[in-house]
């Protein structure tokens, strides 16, 4: 195998501005320049495009198949809630009340409209409305009270994938829409002890599929009081640190106690013939982890994409500098591709494209650099004089490429994809760990979570934050306090974490653990 060499008349950067000049105008051009998803003309929805949705069903089909290893099995319930079930549960009710679409009226009929004009206008006023479902717990529990009658019928796993609504007044593609794509996993069991453990085992899960999937490293915690899921004894997450220093909730796994099992009449008949509530959990992740896995590992040139996750592993791009090679060059992009869709890759074969746009050789190579395919491959006529082939590691600079024969190539694209998987996840790991602080002064504590305003225009703000590892003594209005003067939350109590009394950092007052403190999407 050769040295790398440099392509030619590369410009600097494909993304402006860039991740240093503004982070979040930043995030919604890589988004635009993968060709992800738009905006639609629903205000606060998404339309998301097939690069994108590729990834949410490679996501999907894993998550999947690790639900079903650990014994669930996939329904679909109703978009639709009654008004009354969720008012059956006040914590509930009370958490997503300012979050909830409403169905009022079941037809359209010709009137007119509060402008004055002519038009459509809702006719037929329901009984009851009817909530778009912001999450399933309600009716879902109508259901298991149905089904649940002895502890024979326990544990009842049940996972489904279904769209959810919940109104947002600041939306951002992926990070936050009014309407989302995710998954919710909702069981029921004959003890509080098989409850939790089903909760700790279901954030074991997600950790193990943001870490080895999406290459993104975790912290796994509890939430604290005010962080929990509204009607919840008791919330696990897992957190990540995007580039920008900031956390994102990658997923959330609940024990749900007695709580909605009493609301919805979920009972059976134990061992002893008594009578018992049962003990419930839920669980999900959301199309947001295409967001954080974009925020994890883009570049100021587009997307980076985890092979493991990758839509297409290898792009072929011939190089067809006269019409008349175009066949020579075609057969060969072809033969290698078929190659390498024989080799076995996570479960399945590799899959490849062969670009054959007719664009010019700069501008396929671009945008696919924007959308993060993990190894771009380059044929041209001297490369088949010479006998190799150009490759290029999406995790490395974009003018670098590696020549290697075909055979070479297909013999060694496996341990490519997994060195590249490896790299990522090392260097989320590494700026992690240099973005994670102990602190234990409260002047160094908010200086941490202060960012410096540019000197001039043009110059880039200098951020500051991350995660702080700050001793708390669980005083919510503390921590509504913080939220309100610096937009710093608990992230979660980290549980890995070992007793280690001290002053808490915002009160001065005992406090026995740290906490995970970052300013957070």
């Amino acid at each position: 195998m050769s040295q790398p060499t440099k392509s030619q008349n590369a410009p600097q950067t494909a993304i402006q501005p860039t991740r240093a000049q503004n982070y979040a105008e930043w995030y919604q051009q890589v988004v635009r320049a993968a060709d992800l998803a738009e905006n639609s003309p629903v205000r606060g929805c998404m339309v998301i495009k097939p690069w994108g949705y590729s990834l949410w069903e490679n996501m999907q089909r894993v998550l999947d198949r690790m639900f079903k290893q650990t014994g669930h099995k996939n329904a679909y319930f109703p978009l639709f809630i009654p008004l009354s079930f969720l008012e059956k549960e006040a914590q509930h009710v009370e958490g997503f009340a300012k979050e909830c679409a409403v169905v009022t009226h079941h037809r359209l009929q010709a009137g007119i409209k509060r402008d004055g004009k002519p038009g459509l206008i809702p006719a037929g006023e329901l009984d009851e409305p009817l909530v778009v479902r912001p999450t399933s717990e309600t009716i879902i529990g109508a259901s298991f009270a149905k089904w649940v009658q002895s502890y024979r019928d326990l544990p009842l796993l049940i996972n489904q994938w279904a769209n959810v609504v919940r109104w947002e007044m600041r939306t951002r593609l992926f990070l936050r829409t009014t309407e989302f794509l995710w998954q919710e996993g909702h069981t029921a069991h004959a003890t509080e002890a098989e409850a939790q453990e089903e909760t700790r085992k279901m954030l074991d899960v997600y950790a193990d599929f943001a870490e080895n999937w999406m290459a993104m490293p975790v912290v796994k915690g509890r939430k604290t009081e005010g962080e929990r899921f509204p009607g919840a004894v008791e919330t696990l997450s897992i957190e990540a640190m995007m580039q920008d220093r900031k956390a994102l909730q990658g997923g959330t796994s609940h024990f749900l106690g007695q709580n909605f099992a009493k609301a919805s009449e979920i009972k059976f008949l134990d061992q002893a013939g008594i009578l018992q509530h049962a003990w419930t959990t839920s669980w999900g992740v959301s199309t947001r982890l295409i967001g954080a896995l974009l925020m994890t590992h883009a570049d100021d040139d587009g997307m980076v994409v985890p092979p493991r996750l990758a839509p297409t592993h290898v792009v072929i791009l011939p190089i067809l500098p006269k019409p008349e090679c175009a066949a020579v060059v075609m057969e060969a992009c072809e033969k290698l591709a078929a190659r390498l869709r024989e080799v076995s890759y996570v479960g399945g074969t590799l899959e490849v494209e062969v670009d054959r746009r007719d664009l010019r050789g700069g501008d396929k190579m671009w945008s696919w650099v924007k959308k993060g395919a993990p190894l771009r491959v380059e044929i041209g006529p001297r490369d088949l004089e010479q006998g190799v082939v150009s490759v290029s590691r999406r995790d490395r600079g974009v003018k670098e490429r590696t020549a290697m024969s075909a055979d070479a190539l297909v013999a060694g694209v496996v341990s490519l994809l997994d060195e590249m998987q490896q790299s990522m996840f090392a260097k989320a790991k590494a700026h992690e760990v240099a973005n994670t602080r102990s602190i234990d002064d409260p002047k160094e504590f908010r200086a941490f979570f202060t960012a410096l305003k540019p000197e001039s225009e043009g110059v880039p703000t200098e951020i500051h934050g991350g995660f702080a590892l700050s001793r708390f003594a669980m005083d919510p209005m503390e921590e509504s306090k913080l939220k309100d003067e610096l937009g710093v939350t608990v992230r979660c109590i980290p549980l890995d974490g070992q007793d280690d009394p001290g002053q808490c950092i915002l009160s001065g007052k005992p406090a026995k653990r740290r906490v995970v403190f970052a300013k957070a999407y």
